[in-house]
């Protein structure tokens, strides 16, 4: 497989042959107003400019994956250029009915036994938050991949650490791992997903595996940055297995 990490929680993941498109956000730099009652009310979303082309991103994208439609994983830039008849995977029928009344007309729900051309694709869990947070921040997902010539692949989406993700890490067993960890928080009801301490549970409950984390600096409610995770896996001596990429770098595993 390959990972490409694009901006945000947005990524290029080849798989099995196919070419997955996962949470776009393909607005250019500052088009949208700020999340509110949080940090850096100054700055516009996206804070950071697409690092390649959105023609590039788009090319060849046999299907795309919207865990969940906040404007930061599925936005009106992603909406107008996709094309209307791709491939595209919502978390539940709620999602589904409001992506096609963007005329979307190949919206498929996913379950935890769809299949597409050969890939087994499991719908995960997720928390967006601890506590009273979650009545705002709404249903997520993620989503684990699995091919017969393919290492298992989890993306776990905008969720904070909690018991379903580790069950899935205990039943799954993936080998690579995709975390939001960005800490994104409003001024008040914590993490939205995850911190530092989350990637480390992730890590001690899948030791062996290899860890990506995505969702940093890109949107104005971050709380963790880049640097601030690197010193801290490497101060846990984790390093080896915890990657941090900078948007458009990419990994073949």
């Amino acid at each position: 497989m390959n990972i490409q990490h694009i901006r945000n929680a947005t990524l290029v993941v080849e798989y099995g042959g196919k070419r997955f498109l996962i949470d776009p956000m393909l607005a250019d730099k500052g088009s949208y107003p700020p999340f509110p009652n949080s940090p850096r009310q100054d700055q516009k979303n996206p804070l950071v400019s697409l690092p390649v082309s959105v023609e590039t991103i788009i090319n060849n994208i046999d299907a795309v994956i919207v865990t969940h439609l906040h404007y930061d994983h599925w936005d009106e830039a992603a909406m107008k250029v996709l094309p209307k008849d791709i491939k595209l995977f919502a978390q539940n029928e709620e999602d589904a009915t409001e992506i096609k009344a963007s005329g979307f007309n190949n919206v498929e729900v996913l379950y935890e036994d769809t299949v597409y051309e050969g890939i087994q694709l499991i719908k995960t869990k997720g928390e967006h938050g601890r506590g009273e947070i979650l009545k705002i921040a709404g249903q997520v997902c993620g989503v684990v991949f699995k091919h017969p010539l393919e290492k298992t692949l989890y993306i776990a989406g905008d969720t904070v650490w909690y018991d379903a993700v580790h069950d899935v890490i205990n039943s799954q067993s993936p080998e690579v791992i995709v975390v939001n960890a960005g800490d994104n928080q409003f001024y008040e009801g914590g993490s939205l997903v995850m911190g530092k301490d989350d990637v480390y549970e992730v890590y001690k409950a899948a030791p062996n595996a290899k860890i990506i984390t995505v969702h940093m600096e890109a949107v104005n409610h971050w709380a963790l940055s880049r640097d601030e995770l690197k010193g801290f896996i490497q101060d846990k001596g984790i390093s080896p297995n915890v990657y941090v990429p900078m948007d458009n770098e990419s990994y073949t595993i």
